[in-house]
């Protein structure tokens, strides 16, 4: 039976950054396939949190900034988008990648999600791409994101919604649970399935203080050219597999990549790899009392 200790919301956040500190070049190197598969959502995501022209925006958990550049291209250049990582490593890349494009407007600062020591009331938008399902205390950070919006801003983020309509990932993350015997995350902490169930990101936003709070789902299957391809991306990049995998031995791992690229393999067909997405895109917005 698979077992687990009692969560350490301390330990989990030191070994996320671990994680996403050895993932860093792996996550860059994939933006353009991250781009390509999360580009509905993330202009979803613009929308929903009201990111316009001139407009202040605070991007949290924002990796190599894929929506970070999408949001400054929103903004022009009378606005501002400030990206916000765990991960100094990250970071630097979205920072690189900035420069490159001639965003002068996006500036970048290591901040905790769950500690954003960010002026309060100064941004007219909060964003998050995959980032709300994996902070262990997250009523810490819906309400700083919250204390971070002036009056009638808007935060929004984007989840994923249930393991049964996101075969890409939930496979894996079966195969590696049951290999690592692991049990699945207790309701409220961090795991990619957490915000899926219906009202549950609702309600999350709701007790942290937003108002005006919605759920948009948005079809984003993963394509590429095949299974294998699938595979060497989450291999890769995708750090929450990497951190269930950490408790195993080599041979362990081995295993558990060979069963779960046997699962992928289900998703091939004559159009290449199409894993089952489907992505809910949370919005809110900061009383104006």
């Amino acid at each position: 039976m698979a077992t687990q200790g009692a969560f350490d919301p301390d330990a989990y956040k030191a070994t996320t950054l671990e994680q996403w500190e050895a993932a860093a070049a792996a996550w860059h190197r994939w933006d353009p396939v991250l781009d390509n598969w999360l580009g509905e959502a993330t202009d979803a995501m613009l929308d929903a949190s009201g990111v316009a022209s001139g407009a202040r925006v605070l991007d949290v958990a924002a990796g190599s900034g894929g929506q970070t550049r999408a949001a400054a291209q929103r903004v022009g250049r009378t606005g501002h988008v400030l990206a916000t990582d765990l991960s100094p490593a990250i970071l630097a890349y979205a920072e690189d990648e900035a420069r490159l494009a001639g965003l002068s407007w996006i500036s970048t600062r290591v901040l905790d999600a769950e500690n954003l020591d960010v002026e309060p009331g100064s941004f007219d938008a909060v964003i998050s791409r995959l980032g709300f399902m994996y902070f262990p205390n997250q009523q810490d950070a819906f309400r700083g994101m919250l204390r971070a919006l002036r009056p009638g801003g808007r935060v929004a983020g984007i989840v994923f919604s249930t393991s049964e309509v996101n075969g890409f990932f939930s496979r894996p993350v079966a195969v590696v649970r049951r290999h690592a015997q692991l049990a699945p995350p207790a309701p409220g902490m961090p795991g990619p399935f957490t915000f899926g169930p219906p009202g549950v990101a609702e309600a999350a936003l709701t007790h942290a203080g937003f108002i005006d709070v919605a759920v948009r789902a948005v079809q984003a299957p993963v394509r590429l050219s095949s299974s294998a391809e699938c595979v060497q991306f989450e291999r890769e990049s995708f750090g929450a597999l990497h951190q269930m995998l950490s408790g195993l031995d080599e041979a362990g791992r081995a295993a558990a990549w060979t069963e779960i690229a046997e699962q992928l393999s289900e998703f091939d067909g004559p159009d290449g790899f199409v894993g089952p997405c489907e992505l809910l895109v949370v919005s809110g917005a900061r009383p104006h009392g």
